[in-house]
């Protein structure tokens, strides 16, 4: 009897292994491995091919988050700024993320020069890789079928397609997560303790990529090697212990070293309450994330603003159902089916391992991001894609399987034709409930467009006909007919997906600090710093951005937008998303395109431009003069990075001569350093709320 998913592979423990000749591995990186079905490698790489379309499609559109675009920035002006993740390339604050995606995009910007492609050309690679990888990792235990349909689950989640075209950190996150479950997996099945160092190595990266949330799949990781690994308890547990050990090396390394520079000698850490990286994780990105709380920004429980209330149904809501949770029932079931059906194989059985691995990624993020009740991002999400894929493939390959041979148990004993008869049931029931909730979902943005229309009928014709394909063609015995039935499925599963991902390669976003895909829902704004259109680090078309920056540049407000200020108001969500208003926070100044010519033509000598509240107008002003400028607050405009005391050194040094006084409340300057710049400064009237300071006015 024939079925979906390959026979179990051999076990490997790497002592006996013969290199294949560089001819036969080329071969089989273009054409596939020999026992594969003839379409099978053209099918991959033409998911490939749509990946990179839909990532790369029309980048001259893309406008990145400004916030880290103006870190990478800096970080090409000054290999100190690099290190440390530094806003400027002062080395005053640095942004409230650990800084290896920085490093990765400020490599390519450095070499490349700075510009649109050359950082979101890292952004597409990782994307298109992570795809790759996971077809890799599932073809191995599950078949080439299995891999193809988790590929392209993985490549038409909306969210995903948003994010992989955007300058946030996300991508590089999942993809180091990836590597991390494919050496985990090989540890698992050669029972060798390096495939886990190299696992726990690729998680300590992705925790300096996002810090906790790289976390999220250690426990799935930890039980299924404890539980599954092809070696004795012992060594289990021996290998587990060494692995942790390498886990926290690579996690902390770089915390350490910043850490144990003098706070004198390094920026400020944005984010944290006392300047340590330490305090940056287990707050502002650790607990204040899941419980809502941190001191360094008050109350984080604002994800309402952004994804919508903390709670089971969050993936489901208008914010977020069509961002990620198309396939979530179907995955949800072919997890427990897949599960079952392997619930008598061996303790190191490979497919229910792996199935595990995924599942738990799946579980594991569904439940963190659905509970978490601090700041929550949509994008953020786009870390549980790979697990419902996977699972979605797999398991989805595995339902067929038993679905299918089922119609053979007419001739068997009642007993086991009673649970034939029962699992002819689960795939048809997965289809039809995934089905209606891609057509509620569609329904919700009906005369969006032509687009998500034709999305509902494909889905509805669809769902039906693959429901009535499969329980005909099982019931029949006509195994042809169950084959397009299930094909039919595929197409109606994803033609939402699809529409959302379409929508989000080719419509023109100007909301890099939160990107989302599809028609707009009234949620999960957040828009960040933009500057004028057309105008590059410098203020002009080129500026002083290498030569090879090319294209428009990034984060680009629509034509007109005069200012790079800042707007009234405590939450982003209030802003339009149109990023009109670069900043968006701290107050009612606005720091002009003007000004910002004055500042330049005024600067004398001082190593920053100017000192503004908040990271948002910060970032702004630096990606359109070029020049260092400080945040004195950090993201929110709360954090404790500028002190009287330290105005007053930077000033009478002569490394600060203008500061941007907020003339209203919210997240504006500092009440103590307000009072005083106001007192001691000789304020600038052709520009509200600019202040100059010189070591005179130091007393």
């Amino acid at each position: 009897m024939t079925t979906l998913a390959p026979p179990p592979a051999p076990v490997q423990d790497g002592r006996h292994r013969s290199a294949a000749p560089p001819v036969s591995r080329a071969r089989r990186v273009f054409m596939g491995a020999p026992e594969d079905p003839r379409w099978a490698r053209p099918a991959l790489w033409a998911i490939l091919l749509l990946a990179t379309a839909l990532y790369a499609w029309n980048l001259s559109s893309v406008t990145g988050n400004t916030f880290y675009d103006a870190a990478v920035y800096s970080g090409t002006k000054s290999w100190k700024a690099f290190f440390f993740g530094a806003l400027d390339s002062g080395g005053f604050i640095t942004v409230d993320k650990p800084p290896f995606a920085l490093w990765v995009t400020g490599l390519s910007a450095r070499v490349l020069g700075y510009g649109t492609w050359q950082l979101m050309l890292p952004m597409v690679a990782v994307g298109v890789g992570s795809v790759a990888l996971l077809y890799r990792l599932v073809k191995r235990d599950f078949g080439v079928v299995a891999a193809t349909i988790a590929a392209l689950v993985l490549t038409l989640t909306p969210i995903t397609v948003a994010i992989n075209r955007d300058t946030n950190p996300d991508p590089v996150l999942v993809f180091l997560m990836l590597l991390g479950a494919a050496a985990l997996l090989k540890a698992v099945r050669t029972g060798r303790l390096l495939p886990l160092v190299w696992s726990a190595v690729a998680i300590g990266f992705a925790f300096n990529t996002k810090m906790m949330q790289a976390y999220v799949v250690l426990p799935a990781f930890f039980l299924v090697y404890l539980w599954a690994a092809n070696v004795s308890l012992g060594r289990r547990v021996r290998n587990l212990a060494v692995g942790t050990v390498a886990l926290i090396v690579s996690s902390a390394w770089w915390m350490v070293v910043v850490d144990l520079i003098p706070a004198s000698s390094r920026p400020y850490i944005g984010g944290s309450t006392d300047n340590t990286v330490w305090d940056l994780v287990i707050g502002y990105n650790g607990f204040g994330r899941i419980f809502g709380a941190s001191s360094s920004v008050g109350s984080q429980g604002n994800g309402a603003s952004f994804g919508g209330s903390s709670g089971l149904y969050r993936m489901f809501n208008d914010i977020m159902g069509g961002q990620i949770s198309w396939l979530i029932p179907f995955a949800a079931i072919a997890l427990v089916g897949g599960l079952v059906l392997r619930g008598r194989a061996p303790r190191t059985d490979a497919r229910r391992a792996a199935l595990i691995l995924w599942g738990g990624w799946f579980v594991l993020h569904f439940l963190t991001f659905s509970l978490a009740e601090g700041t929550f991002h949509p994008y953020y999400v786009t870390a549980m894609a790979p697990g419902i894929a996977a699972v979605a493939g797999a398991g989805g390959v595995m339902l067929y399987d038993a679905f299918r041979d089922g119609s053979a148990a007419m001739g068997v004993p009642p007993r086991e034709r009673i649970r034939a008869l029962g699992r002819g049931w689960v795939l048809p029931a997965a289809v039809g409930l995934s089905t209606v909730w891609a057509v509620v979902l569609l329904q919700r943005v009906s005369g969006s467009g032509t687009v998500y229309t034709v999305a509902e009928v494909v889905a509805a014709l669809g769902g039906a006909l693959a429901v009535a394909g499969l329980l005909v063609g099982r019931f029949m015995r006509r195994r042809k007919l169950m084959g397009f039935a299930a094909l039919a499925a595929i197409v109606a599963l994803l033609a939402g997906p699809a529409a959302y991902s379409v929508s989000a390669a080719t419509t023109a976003s100007t909301n890099g600090t939160n990107p989302t895909a599809g028609p707009n829902t009234g949620g999960g704004m957040g828009g960040g710093g933009q500057r004028p259109s057309g105008s590059a680090p410098g203020g002009t078309k080129s500026g002083t951005a290498p030569s090879g920056s090319g294209g428009q540049s990034m984060g680009q407000p629509p034509t007109g937008t005069g200012s790079t200020g800042t707007s009234t108001g405590t939450d982003s969500s209030s802003q339009s998303q149109s990023g009109r208003t670069a900043g968006g926070m701290g107050g009612g100044t606005q720091v002009s395109s003007a000004m910002i010519t004055y500042l330049k033509k005024h600067q004398d000598g001082a190593t920053w431009l100017v000192a503004v509240a908040t990271d948002q107008t910060a970032s702004s002003v630096i990606l359109e003069s070029g020049q260092p400028v400080i945040s004195m607050g950090g993201w929110s405009g709360s954090d404790d990075a500028m002190t009287l005391a330290k105005l007053k050194s930077l000033v009478k040094a002569g490394k600060l001569h203008y500061i941007v006084v907020s003339s209203d409340g919210g997240q504006g300057t500092n009440s103590e350093i307000a009072t005083w710049v106001k007192k001691h400064g000789t304020a600038v009237s052709a520009y509200s709320g600019l202040y100059r300071l010189d070591a005179s006015d130091v007393s």
